[in-house]
Parts: structure tokens; sequence; C-alpha cells
């Protein structure tokens, strides 16, 4: 029996990377994992046969974030067998490039992925849990430092969260649902690996001289999803290796 057995966690953009892990993590403790996944090139065979070779149980739904009516379909069919008692908001998008140069079309993209389809999944997910729901999104460390040129928007995005984050934990916590951010640092996934392009500037950024592994921040999402963290809500906690130190 894993912490949670019975219960029904949606991780959105869980095909690849830090939302893979997760829903690996949510599985391998008992939970019946959904996740979406945004189009067949990132599509969910990967991570559900690795769910399955550990005797977890999920299931993939193609939903694109930007798209407000999928998100709440998503919602919905995770929930349809009467219970929803864990959100991880994971999607999102980075655009990086100067703000003279910045794309209309790519600042309305970033501000649908990673503000407004967290709200969205939100709003759905708390009109269906009750006592001991967990809202939990992968922010940025970004949200509090932006050391490179051109990540203004996403920095922006991210910031938007942590607002977002304590608002919903005001409107909640009567309920027994509980909202927190994480804010993740350098992390190696196929889209920022760590022998990859931005290594070598990034690691002298960093307190621990070395990016973090998914599952590091599965662990965390873990334990925010669990019991022993009822009385944390409205926080953005950073594991970032001391990015922001």
């Amino acid at each position: 029996m894993g912490k949670f057995t019975g219960k029904v966690a949606l991780v959105t953009g869980g095909s690849r990377g830090i939302g893979a892990a997760i829903a690996k993590r949510l599985a391998r403790e008992g939970a019946n994992v959904v996740f979406t996944y945004p189009n067949r090139d990132d599509g969910p065979d990967p991570t559900l046969s690795a769910i399955a070779a550990e005797g977890g149980h999920a299931r993939a739904l193609e939903a694109d974030s930007s798209d407000p009516e999928a998100i709440r379909a998503a919602v919905a069919q995770s929930a349809e067998r009467g219970r929803l008692d864990i959100l991880v908001n994971n999607a999102g998008i980075i655009v990086v490039s100067p703000i003279d140069q910045f794309g209309l079309a790519d600042f309305d993209r970033i501000v649908a992925i990673n503000i407004r389809a967290v709200f969205v999944a939100s709003q759905e997910a708390a009109r269906r849990m009750g006592e001991g729901g967990r809202i939990i999104t992968i922010g940025s460390c970004n949200a509090e430092r932006m050391p490179f040129m051109g990540g203004c928007v996403y920095a922006m995005s991210k910031a938007a969260i942590v607002g977002l984050t304590r608002g919903m934990a005001r409107d909640l916590g009567s309920r027994g649902i509980t909202v927190n951010n994480v804010q993740p640092g350098p992390t190696n996934t196929d889209l920022n690996p760590m022998d990859g392009p931005y290594a070598a500037a990034t690691l002298p950024l960093l307190a621990v001289p070395r990016f973090a592994q998914p599952e590091e921040i599965a662990g965390f999402v873990s334990y925010l999803a669990g019991p022993e963290a009822a009385f944390v809500t409205g926080a953005s906690l950073t594991i970032d290796g001391g990015y922001a130190a």
C-alpha cells in the first residue's frame, strides 16, 4: 500500500522530463495517474510503459495546454470516476528573445500555457476536490532571478504563478485543499541537458555544481502531495541547488 493508494492524480505535460518523473513517482506510490501530452510528437508511450513495468496504473490524454477546453476536458475525464485528489500543473514552455524583438504570438502562447492553463486546470480541479486535495504547480526559480538575456517574458509568467498560488491557497484553505508552487532550478531534461549548450554558463551560478535530476523534483512534489504537507500552503518552494542564493 503506497501513500497515494486509492487517489487520482492528474499531471499536465507528463510525457517527458519533470512531468514524466512526477507521473512515475506518484504511480509508484499508489496513485491512479492521468497525464496529458500535447501531441504525438511528445507521445505518451515511454512513460506509460515505465509505469506499467513497475506495476503502476496510468492513462494518457492528448490535450494542448494552450486550449482551455482541452484542459477542462482533461480534468473532467480524470475525475470521471468521482474523484480527483491531486493536480500537478507541470506543462510549460519557454521562448528566449530580447524584449525589443519578442513576438506577440510567442508572448500570447507563453501566457496561455504557463498562466492561463494553470488557472483553468486549477479552477476545474477545485470544483471536484474534497478535503485533502492538492494543487501543485511547477514554476521556476527564474521567477526570482533572471540572470540571462531574453528571459523576461518567461520570468514574468513564472512570477505570476507565485501570486496565483497565494490567492488560491486563501480561497481553498477552508476546504482542506492546499495549493503550492515548486520552483526548480536547472534540471537535467532533454530540453536542457546537463551536458547541453547552456550548461557551461549555468553551472557557475549554482552553489551545488550540478543540475537537478527530474526525480529530485518529483520527490519534492510527492512530499507536497502527501499527508505530511497538510499545513503547507500558499508557498513558493525553491529546489535549485542554490541558484537563487
